[in-house]
């Protein structure tokens, strides 16, 4: 349970990030969101009292800028969600990738979550209790083409999850990553749209390729990955520490 707990959650205004701090508030944590989607955000707020801040985490200095928030309103931050990210189709092939494309994804999907959990744990090293929760992907283990810095900044985020965990095991805190497979969310739809308009079909026709590639049937829904991640962030996962969780029905990618 995350009752008392202060809670940071990225890209909560949709979604997974959104789904977890809806979760994380009903058991009683108290809950920053952050994200872009400045609407997204005081919805979220309006139902369940969360406290929100609208910014764009690829700018380094907004990383800074959400912590200081988080700890001025709520307090030390104890549970971190590394939730924010870009989606991955559309990125072209190797060749043709923008390099500034490229830095944009890496700023947001690897950069963020490194600024935010350094200093998040240093809160978390004077608590003597901390959890770090990345939301990496299926991606994380596999290439795919037209990806390649979604890709290489999911491996990232299993990298570094893997050497926080070691930093942070000493005193007590812990640092792990879910990995979703294909999931509902609205960066899982306009990377469907783009699939299905590339390849002169409905995305209804891709959604349904995608159900069919998991043994039951079925993509997975937010609330689903939500309580992964939540569990991970309690007391109740304290002995999980360095792990990468696949979060994905039994299928791969």
């Amino acid at each position: 349970m995350a009752q008392g707990r202060v809670a940071l959650v990225t890209g909560a205004s949709s979604g997974i990030g959104r789904a977890t701090a809806v979760l994380l508030a009903e058991q009683g944590a108290a809950v920053m969101a952050v994200a872009r989607d400045a609407d997204g955000l005081a919805q979220l707020s309006a139902e369940t009292g969360v406290e929100h801040l609208t910014l764009s985490l690829e700018d380094p200095d907004a990383c800074e800028q959400a912590v200081a928030e988080t700890r001025r309103r709520l307090g030390p931050v104890e549970v971190l969600v590394n939730n924010a990210a870009r989606g991955g189709f559309g990125e072209g092939r190797i060749w043709d990738q923008d390099p500034a494309e490229w830095r944009r994804s890496m700023a947001l999907n690897l950069d963020a979550p490194f600024l935010l959990t350094r200093s998040c744990t240093a809160d978390m090293r004077q608590l003597g209790w901390g959890r770090v929760v990345m939301t990496s992907s299926t991606a994380g283990q596999v290439g795919a083409p037209e990806m390649a810095a979604y890709c290489a900044s999911k491996h990232g985020l299993i990298g570094l999850m893997r050497s926080v965990a070691q930093d942070i095991g000493t005193f007590g805190a812990t640092c792990n990553a879910v990995l979703p497979g294909w999931t509902r969310t609205k960066m899982a739809q306009a990377d469907v749209e783009h699939e299905a308009a590339g390849r002169g079909v409905a995305a209804d026709v891709v959604w349904a390729e995608h159900d069919a590639s998991y043994p039951r049937g079925r993509v997975l829904e937010p609330e689903e990955i939500a309580r992964v991640i939540v569990w991970l962030a309690s007391d109740e996962a304290a002995a999980i520490n360095g792990e990468a969780v696949t979060a994905a029905l039994g299928g791969l990618w």
